[in-house]
């Protein structure tokens, strides 16, 4: 199987286990469904699932019942964008290619539909058919990555309060390991998790979040100063607009291009210990860090 084959078949496999896992959009009350799953099927690449059935792969040939794990992670990444592009965040008009979903369904109802997804991906998680001692450390991971001590909602923070201030490397550090980071690097772990995986294997799948999580930041800088909103699917340019403290700000282009061809390679270092077996892993990385949009 390629990777193309492997992007495509997980994503069919991920789209259809969040169909099943939310209520569809007759169920009462009607509207808040019909926003989550507006911003859920909006056309996301399903990057956090997929690296987390990558690493489930790296420590186990078969991991049945991965697909709803790595579904909770989905489910957490949209709450965060629909919240993200809220007027009193980012105040953003397209995500995906699409208006926003409060530019749809209002602010109120897509507060609440952010706030139903993050409560749904743990409903998720309390009824994984494994032990309740992963399942349980699967939570932990999970809540841990979306917090605010290291986690996503943290780096958030930083992220507002740093606009305007004078860009400082240790800032877009503190900003970025967690905002984005923190959940790439949860995937991974996560999917290693639920596989069974040791604590060698899982600190070297720790390992290489760190760095891919940190490319992925860095090339997601980069692509809003050099590419239209169209190939984006959303709006270009706002980084530099909102006076935000980004890779770019810090180093330049051509540093930051640099910069994410390393955490690229220590990513594929960082998995030496799997030999072929995290090959998917490595090709998830590469895709990450030569992608376009």
């Amino acid at each position: 199987m390629t990777i193309d084959e492997f992007i495509a078949e997980g994503q069919r496999s991920i789209d259809g286990t969040l169909d099943r896992l939310v209520p569809p959009e007759a169920e009462n009350p009607a509207t808040i469904h019909k926003a989550m799953r507006y911003s859920l099927f909006a056309g996301g690449k399903r990057i956090r699932p997929l690296l987390a059935l990558a690493a489930a792969n790296a420590v186990a040939d078969s991991s049945p019942g991965i697909e709803a794990a790595a579904c909770s992670l989905e489910l957490i990444h949209t709450y965060s964008l629909i919240h993200d592009d809220l007027p009193a965040l980012d105040n953003d008009d397209l995500r995906r290619g699409r208006a926003t979903n409060h530019k749809v369904f209002g602010d109120a109802m897509a507060i609440l539909a952010g706030d139903a997804l993050l409560t749904l991906a743990f409903e998720v998680l309390s009824k994984l058919e494994t032990g309740a001692e992963r399942r349980i450390e699967l939570v932990r991971e999970l809540a841990a990555a979306s917090g605010t001590v290291g986690g996503m909602i943290g780096g958030q923070v930083n992220d507002l309060e740093g606009e305007g201030k004078f860009p400082t490397a240790h800032l877009l550090k503190s900003i970025h390991r967690a905002k984005t980071g923190a959940l790439l690097r949860a995937s991974v772990r996560m999917g290693g998790i639920y596989a069974g995986a040791d604590k060698h294997q899982l600190a070297a799948l720790t390992n290489f979040g760190e760095h891919i999580g940190l490319a992925f930041q860095i090339v997601d800088d980069v692509l809003d100063v050099e590419e239209s909103s169209e190939k984006l699917g959303k709006t270009a340019g706002k980084d530099a607009a909102q006076h935000k403290i980004t890779f770019p700000a810090v180093y330049g282009i051509e540093r930051s291009r640099e910069m994410a061809e390393r955490e690229r390679m220590a990513a594929h270092l960082a998995l030496k210990a799997f030999d072929d077996r995290a090959e998917r892993l490595r090709e998830l990385a590469d895709r990450i860090v030569h992608r376009d949009a």
